[in-house]
């Protein structure tokens, strides 16, 4: 899949889920996928999440009709989502020394 077919939405209520947030952007083309991120300690939503077009032209039409929109009460910020590479240098959890 190419990196410009998924989009990062950020601003998300936390009572929002991965279906609400499926059905708020299926208007905009065929999704791949849809989902909210939870926090890995309490399982609640962090407030953002993730979609993913099959097309790239689906996701910049989303893009340009969601962002700036309001779900739920919350403005949402909507962008191509970035790659993760930058966080390589970040230690992760089970090698840090633990007191």
């Amino acid at each position: 899949m190419n990196n410009e077919n998924k989009l990062f939405i950020g601003n998300l209520d936390f009572a929002t889920g991965d279906q609400e947030l499926r059905t708020a952007f299926a208007t905009y083309g065929e999704l791949v996928e849809a989902t909210v991120v939870l926090d890995r300690m309490t399982g609640r939503p962090r407030g953002f999440g993730f979609v993913e077009y099959r097309s790239p032209e689906d996701a910049r039409k989303a893009i340009d009709a969601m962002n700036g929109t309001a779900l739920n009460g919350r403005t949402l910020n909507v962008n191509v989502a970035r790659s993760r590479e930058g966080n390589a240098s970040r230690p992760s959890s089970s090698s840090r020394e633990r007191y």
